[in-house]
């Protein structure tokens, strides 16, 4: 198995990294290197591969114990009598329906005899090895199985999903002597794990069984400003404290390239959720007609330094509200007395 990159280095994080980490250090890098902001392009893709891995927490568990996510590259353990376990690729002896076949042949795998006869060595029908099927003991033709479906990740860009795109495709099966390659139409709109199938494009059939399906399924690249939820689109919008009180607009990105001006509630509240309809993305065949929404969180940052005029209109507002709690209440009694002194 080839060497694979670490993708911890890559994110900047530890092995032990929360999901939340992860996802912070991932933004910040890839705001920093995306194409369209004049970054590195190969260094973003390697980006987008490690936070895909370890954003998923399945094939990060993958990755943690055998070095790559993929499911096709981990090897399977077959118990290996008192030498311990033998590790077998079953790319080197076909499908597991060949597999299967060579042991009701009685033939072996791997140098491996195969005897299900007894200590005598007698099996059914009174030969050496398993004779009880297709044919050898008497019991007619094996029955025809249909093959194993196979699955393979499609990686897309979050745009190509966005608005659709034509990929070509090239994949080897086992047991196939041939690769095949073909040209997948990925639907505008497509979801992260949507699926598209291809009939008769899977796994060989065993005994004149009809093969399995392929089943190819799209992976969505992480977006440095954008983030899907079936049709809509999310995204956040930082607004300041005084149009977060007084109510504004604010400007926001779109996923089409163009920026619409959303107007902002008088009050609103940290963490609030606006949406602009029609801004998501295409509904695929059997979820409605049109697109989904654009979801804005917005953020309300404190500001951490500010300047005399900024904090005398804090202070006065402090003071407005009746708190007094910036000088324990002394504007307010300096206020108060100057009032009673006003009226004696």
């Amino acid at each position: 198995m080839a060497n694979k990159p670490d993708y911890y280095k890559t994110l900047g994080v530890s092995k032990n990294a929360t999901a939340d980490e992860i996802k912070k250090a991932f933004r910040k890098l890839a705001r920093k290197n995306h194409p369209d902001a004049g970054g590195d392009e190969e260094k973003f893709k390697e980006l987008n591969e490690a936070y895909e891995v370890l954003s998923d927490d399945k094939k990060r568990q993958l990755y943690d114990q055998y070095g790559t996510a993929n499911e096709n590259e981990i090897p399977y353990s077959w118990g290996g009598g008192a030498g311990g376990a033998t590790t077998v690729n079953f790319d080197d002896y076909g499908s597991w329906q060949d597999i299967l076949n060579q042991v009701l042949r009685g033939e072996g795998v791997m140098g491996t005899e195969w005897d299900f006869g007894g200590a005598q060595g007698g099996g059914y029908g009174g030969q050496g090895g398993f004779s009880g099927f297709g044919g050898m003991g008497g019991y007619g033709a094996p029955r025809p199985m249909k093959g194993q479906d196979s699955t393979v990740d499609l990686q897309v860009t979050f745009d190509e999903a966005l608005n659709g795109t034509t990929k070509r495709v090239t994949v080897r099966i086992p047991g196939k002597e041939e690769a095949d390659t073909f040209d997948v139409k990925v639907p505008a709109g497509a979801i992260d794990g949507g699926r598209l199938r291809f009939k008769g494009k899977g796994l060989p059939g065993a005994n004149g069984g009809e093969p399995g399906d392929l089943l190819i399924v799209t992976r969505i690249a992480p977006h440095p400003t954008f983030a899907r939820k079936g049709a809509d689109v999310l995204t956040t919008a930082e607004v300041d404290i005084a149009t977060a009180a007084l109510g504004g607009k604010v400007t926001v990105p779109t996923p089409d390239g163009a920026k619409v001006r959303v107007r902002i509630p008088a009050g609103t509240q940290n963490g609030a959720v606006l949406s602009v309809k029609g801004k998501g993305a295409p509904k695929l065949k059997g979820k409605g007609t049109g697109n989904g929404d654009l979801k804005i969180e917005l953020s309300i940052p404190i500001p951490k330094n500010l300047n005399a005029a900024q904090k005398k209109a804090l202070e006065d507002f402090q003071a407005a509200s009746g708190d007094g709690a910036a000088d324990g209440g002394t504007a307010e009694k300096e206020k108060a007395a100057k009032h009673a002194k006003a009226e004696s």
